[in-house]
């Protein structure tokens, strides 16, 4: 391997699970047409994941062999890189709140960025282009709760809540209140009714 190559993976080798790796952070080590050539060289061998135009990733090397990150650790990494939102979809977080049995077949997120897809050795990730009440709350109960709804839809929203009730904190429920006033109104208002009854 040459040293370029070598100095790359000496600085991928530092960095923390998922953490993507840019042409444009390693411009200290050589010009850019060296560094995309080197990159798309590692990737061919696998060395590196290329995760979309521009963006790497190490596989993780374990006793059972060399696996791809973990998809929650590189949407973390992606989230902070770009500034978007990124988070599960309205059919996962239904699933995490009980509220289907169904597992998603494809790993979709919701992103206040442009819609692409992003690959981890064989495994397709699809980034989607979601309105911002979709993306409230990332990581919490309540914003689970507001995506697991709009998966649901509006004749099931109300089922769905009261599914999920006894679930929520009172800090969760505060929280799911306080993003009404960017929900749709088939949302918003069984959200004050449940709010009311809490």
């Amino acid at each position: 391997m040459s040293s370029l190559p070598r100095q790359i993976m000496a600085y991928a080798e530092t960095l923390p699970e998922g953490a993507p790796i840019c042409p444009s952070a390693l411009l200290h080590m050589g010009n850019r047409a060296a560094i995309d050539q080197a990159l798309s060289r590692l990737a061919r061998r696998e060395q590196l994941l290329r995760v979309c135009r521009g963006v790497y990733v190490r596989p993780i090397e374990t006793e059972f062999g060399v696996r791809a990150p973990s998809v929650d650790k590189v949407i973390a990494a992606l989230s902070a890189l770009w500034g978007e939102t990124i988070v599960p979809s309205g059919g996962a977080a239904a699933n995490v709140l009980r509220l289907t049995t169904q597992v998603p077949i494809q790993s979709v997120y919701l992103t206040s960025g442009p819609t692409r897809t992003l690959t981890l050795f064989a495994q397709v990730i699809r980034l989607r282009h979601a309105p911002r009440w979709q993306l409230v709350a990332p990581g919490r109960p309540a914003g689970l709760a507001v995506r697991a709804m709009a998966f649901l839809g509006p004749n099931e929203v109300e089922d769905g809540l009261g599914a999920i009730r006894q679930s929520l904190t009172q800090r969760d429920l505060d929280e799911l209140a306080a993003t009404r006033a960017i929900l749709p109104s088939w949302l918003a208002e069984p959200i004050s009714g449940l709010v009311s009854c809490g």
